[in-house]
């Protein structure tokens, strides 16, 4: 499994990449395999600020749907409007064209509190 060192990750299992006080957030590749075959993302937050570890949409597999939580409050600004026509993509490329959404930190800084790849790897035991 990948666990890309730049990205910091929840014990949810979602990652973040920070990009200035902006941050794409997706799942990671252990939710991915997790999950099975993904085939509906419904994100209904755009233009909403979203508490730290509150839902912000949900991930639908074959068996199962998931709620995604909010690594650190932050405004939704974008969906990936490429996992509408396609949410494989979560599958394939959790890191690159998979990702969910793009966020406006509320404190850029709250992201530090996140865990390290090799803390996620340690909580996942991989």
């Amino acid at each position: 499994m990948n666990f890309p060192a730049e990205l910091k990750y929840t014990k949810d299992h979602e990652w973040v990449r920070v990009e200035g006080d902006e941050a794409v957030i997706g799942i990671t590749d252990f939710a991915q395999r997790e999950l099975g075959d993904i085939v509906f993302v419904d994100i209904n937050t755009v233009g909403d600020e979203v508490a730290a570890n509150d839902v912000f949409g949900t991930i639908e597999a074959v068996k199962t749907v998931s709620d995604l939580f909010m690594p650190t409050t932050a405004t939704v600004l974008a969906v990936n409007e490429a996992i509408d026509a396609s949410p494989e993509l979560v599958n394939s490329d959790p890191y690159g064209e998979g990702w969910i959404i793009r966020v406006k930190l509320a404190n850029p800084a709250d992201v530090d509190g996140l865990l390290s790849a090799e803390e996620y790897k340690s909580e996942i035991n991989a």
